[in-house]
């Protein structure tokens, strides 16, 4: 991208990691995009960060209205100078300091036809209904993106119209899934068997192409096939040929219509996400709620007082006018009133990082919208006891004060804890530095027995200005800690906040010694690695300390919090360890991208960092490297490299197909090159092939470095040396024996007293350049699959977005942390997946469990198809597997026969059946444990479920 929004090419340096979320045409199509933001209290200017991060073209801020000592609760560009200057020109030039390649401009217009007119997207924050309906009816009628959002202390509003016609391209952002065919039978339908390695992961509903399939090629030429119900089957195979062997089944992203109602009709047939299952009424509630303050709003041209009675009443009547009879929460509408002077930050975080996402979906067509309204509240904040005498009228009135937003909501009382509190924010990254800026917002450690310490080592990339926004430009190669305190003391000068950059681990512990610990009131950490998450999961454990734990993959985002003596730690649950890669697998048969990576790193490692192997192999190597491929010039390191080429992407897979040709049969009589096995082709070497000669210049540079002799990048003086070079033709060697299985080879490596070993490439030019042409060598020969820098680079995609949602919600659980909430039920821990969307869900513990009661009301007991209907309905939740000891009951991949017999039988009888035990008379409940996919089709581990039978 240009800068001022002018059409360029994408910075890679600067978007790399949003890239890999987003993708360059989705990047693309944002950077064409003109953004109107209205309202810029602590929301607006919450969108307005992550659009501006996020690199749309244009961002026009528009606010005519004063700032007041109320906006800096949340609104962390004001300064207290600022009050009493224009909301839009205060907050302008320290927006635009973010992204020199978006066009940042303020307009003190008033909202007009002809304004809204020269936009693609709308953002309405803290906006009246009545403007919000003819922005809305206008917006609708000219084919421009809505976005409504409103926050009122802990509860938020999001409404979303992109138009009667909007096209996602990509719902989830997920890779494409792929699979190995092993059989696909004739008939109608036809089913598909996959390899059983792994779970395909492929649902009902999904499109998917053949390629490779080997008989019946007809599949190999159809367009995108649809998944039908119950089993893998597809359509009508009945007249093709017979399957032979071989195919591979690939996803197709299909284009999918959504129809958005205006916000007028939208208001009267409103359709809803719900945030939290365990509130799944409230949506309804606070629909009307909102409808019933925005009234009060018109009539007397401000907002309810905190915990004013008189006017929550008056809300709660102009509420039923608009339920017009419907069941009422009362106490929830009068709750909301109460806060409707609020403006909490973590609040404005969560609901600001959902309604840029929502801004990006609008124009890029990236990931599935909200559909159409979402609401939030979070009063599980609230105190646990005595609410009405803790949260009075005076105690929640306004003190001309910057925190006045959160005293409407929470009290005086609890802001001086908040400024007594000492807290250790460990990692000043993304999460980091929106850790601080809510911490800066909320007054945490800003009174004269409060503090802030935050540590990291790093210094500042410009990959990290896309989306670490207390850092600029002009702090590249600065320490991170350093610069993201003062950052966040800029924003609140009362932050008692100091930076260290020492590195949390063993050999810091006297520095992180039992004092500093034991003056802590919490830790909230920010790291990017498991160990130091476990190391620092330990010392909170250890020293008794409360943690905030958060964590984000690109749209994706978790928020743990431990209590002492309360919740799990972090260290109770911990993901399986990767699986590893078969070594035969890795040297001979690779069938997967995975493959090719490890194969390129173990390539590298073999040949310029040796591994420890047996003292004949040693010997043999060190006179290779001093006699028999000792380089005197440059031209004999390129000699060298084209040679290693030859061995390995040709003369070695013509040695492969010689020991195995490709119709050899096993003793059982199936081919050999079946299944996961795949047959791989020999490249011919060409000097022309940009592929081919990244390896040459790559290789030989680093194999002339290693003896001290001066390389070259002239990329036309190799490929000319490359045409002199003789290579001697391949001849298959006899008796050469390749192992097909790594017990046979774990038996030749014992025999000949051999170790294997693994390694990583470093992160020199031709480091990286050596690793990523052997991957695009190994991947030619034997399938093609795009490059993928993400995976061999282990590299965490990341977006503004998600970061600041995902600390909004950790930010909340503080809140509950210093008022010494008890109860479990309080805490929330929470996940959010924006591209679905999906977004706030408690996380079961070990001590919960499901009970469902097997007889139905008629003395019948529960079947199967009602079993998972009933979990369905009930919890939101798709069984894909259900077990009972080691009996698997149901699974989303059994055949269609057999799911067919057993849907309509109870429950009970299918477990004797698959056990082939009787119950005895003592059994009152069995015991299933789940498999599920939530509404958002991610996979979940649910709790155990009491299946009660008498």
């Amino acid at each position: 991208m240009a800068k001022n929004g002018a059409e360029a090419e994408i910075d890679e340096g600067l978007y790399s990691r949003q890239l890999y979320v987003l993708g360059h045409e989705a990047m693309k199509r944002m950077q064409t995009s003109n953004v109107l933001v209205s309202g810029l209290r602590g929301l607006g200017v919450e969108v307005a960060k992550n659009l501006v991060l996020g690199g749309v073209k244009s961002v026009t801020l528009h606010d005519p209205h004063p700032a007041a000592w109320a906006d800096l609760a949340s609104q962390f560009y004001l300064r207290e100078e600022d009050v009493g200057r224009s909301r839009a020109e205060a907050t302008l030039p320290r927006l635009a300091e973010l992204n020199s390649y978006v066009a940042v401009s303020s307009t003190r217009e008033p909202l007009s036809k002809e304004l809204l007119g020269t936009f693609q997207v709308v953002v309405l924050t803290n906006s009246p209904l009545e403007e919000q309906l003819w922005v809305g009816d206008f917006c609708h009628d000219h084919g421009i993106k809505l976005v409504v959002a409103d926050t009122r202390g802990l509860f938020g509003q999001l409404f979303c119209d992109f138009g009667d016609d909007m096209v996602v391209t990509d719902p989830n952002g997920e890779q494409p899934l792929s699979a190995m065919v092993s059989m696909v039978t004739k008939g109608c339908p036809g089913e598909v068997t996959c390899l059983d390695e792994a779970r395909h992961g492929f649902e009902t509903g999904d499109f998917v192409t053949f390629t490779e399939v080997e008989g019946m090629e007809e599949l190999n030429r159809c367009g995108p096939v649809e998944i039908r119900p119950y089993t893998f089957s597809i359509g009508d195979t009945s007249g093709y040929g017979d399957y032979v062997r071989g195919g591979i089944v690939t996803q197709v992203k299909m284009p999918k219509h959504i129809h958005f109602k205006r916000l007028r009709e939208a208001l009267a047939e409103p359709e809803m996400m719900v945030t939290d299952f365990g509130k799944a009424e409230r949506p309804s509630m606070l629909h009307w709620a909102w409808q019933g303050l925005h009234r009060f709003l018109r009539q007397h041209g401000r907002a309810p007082r905190p915990r004013h009675q008189g006017d929550a009443a008056e809300v709660v009547a102009l509420t039923k006018e608009v339920a017009a009879g419907a069941e009422l929460d009362e106490e929830l509408v009068r709750e909301l009133a109460f806060q409707a002077t609020g403006d909490l930050a973590p609040v404005n975080a969560f609901i600001g990082g959902l309604a840029a996402q929502e801004v990006m979906k609008a124009v890029s067509g990236k990931f599935t919208p909200i559909t159409q309204w979402l609401y939030f509240d979070a009063l599980e904040c609230l105190p646990e006891e005595n609410r009405d005498t803790l949260l009075t009228e005076e105690q929640c009135r306004p003190r001309n004060s910057r925190y006045d937003g959160q005293i409407a909501v929470f009290g005086a009382e609890l802001q001086a804890k908040l400024g007594a509190q000492k807290y250790f924010v460990v990692g000043a990254g993304a999460i980091g530095c929106e850790l601080l800026k809510n911490f800066a917002m909320v007054g945490l450690g800003c009174g004269p027995e409060g503090s802030v310490t935050v540590t990291d080592m790093d210094t500042i990339e410009k990959s990290n200005l896309n989306r670490q926004f207390l850092f600029r430009p002009w702090d590249v190669t600065k320490l991170k800690s350093e610069r993201a305190a003062a950052a966040a003391q800029e924003m609140n000068p009362a932050l008692r906040v100091s930076s260290r950059t020492d590195r949390v681990g063993p050999d810091t512990e006297r520095v992180y010694d039992d004092d500093f610990f034991e003056g802590l009131d919490g830790v909230a950490n920010a790291l990017d690695n498991v160990d130091a998450r476990l190391y620092m999961d330990r010392r909170c454990v250890y020293y008794r300390k409360p943690l905030l734990e958060s964590g984000t993959l690109g749209t994706k985002g978790n928020v743990q919090v431990v209590i002492p003596f309360l919740s799990e730690s972090y260290s109770s649950s911990q993901d399986p360890p990767e699986k590893a890669i078969p070594i035969c697998t890795l040297k001979n048969f690779p069938n997967a991208i995975e493959h090719t990576l490890q194969w390129a790193r173990d390539e590298f490692e073999g040949l310029f960092k040796q591994p420890a192997e047996n003292p004949l192999e040693v010997l043999e190597a060190v006179q290779r490297s001093l006699v028999s491929d000792r380089p005197r010039a440059w031209p004999d390191c390129v000699a060298w490299a084209c040679r290693h080429w030859h061995r390995q992407y040709s003369n070695n897979i013509r040695q492969l197909l010689h020991n195995f040709p490709p119709g050899q049969k096993t003793n059982s009589g199936t081919l050999f090159w079946s299944g996961p096995k795949r047959c791989p082709h020999p490249l011919v070497f060409d000097p022309d092939n940009p592929l081919h000669l990244d390896y040459v210049v790559a290789a030989a540079n680093l194999f002339a470095q290693s003896y001290g002799i001066a390389g070259s990048r002239d990329r036309a003086a190799v490929a000319e040396l490359l045409r002199h070079v003789r290579v001697p033709p391949f001849a298959p060697k006899a008796g050469v024996r390749i192992h097909v299985s790594d017990q046979e080879l774990q038996s030749a490596n014992a025999a000949l007293g051999t170790a294997w070993t693994g390694g990583a490439l470093g992160d020199c030019q031709y480091h990286i350049g050596l690793g990523f042409g052997a991957i695009s060598q190994t991947l030619n020969p034997f399938f093609c699959v795009p490059q993928s820098k993400l995976i061999a680079g282990k590299i965490i995609p990341a977006i503004a977005t998600t970061t600041a949602a995902v600390v909004g919600l950790a930010c909340l659980e503080l809140f509950k942390l210093v008022q010494g909430h008890r109860r479990l039920s309080s805490y929330k821990n929470a996940f959010l997946n924006l591209a679905l969307p999906f977004y706030y869900e408690v996380e079961w513990t070990l001590w919960d469990r499901f009970e469902v009661q097997g007889l139905q009301p008629d003395g019948q007991e529960m079947t199967l198809r009602q079993f998972l209907a009933y979990f369905k309905k009930e919890h939101r939740l798709e069984i894909t597997m259900l077990s009972q000891g080691v009996s698997m009951l149901y699974s989303f991949f059994m055949p269609a026969a057999k799911l067919r017999e057993r849907h309509d039988q109870p429950m009970t009888e299918i477990v004797t059946r698959v056990s082939k035990k009787k119950l005895g008379r003592h059994v009152k409940a069995l015991v299933f444990e789940l498999c599920c996919n939530d509404d958002s089709d991610a996979d979940i581990e649910v709790p155990y479920v009491r299946y009660t039978i008498r």
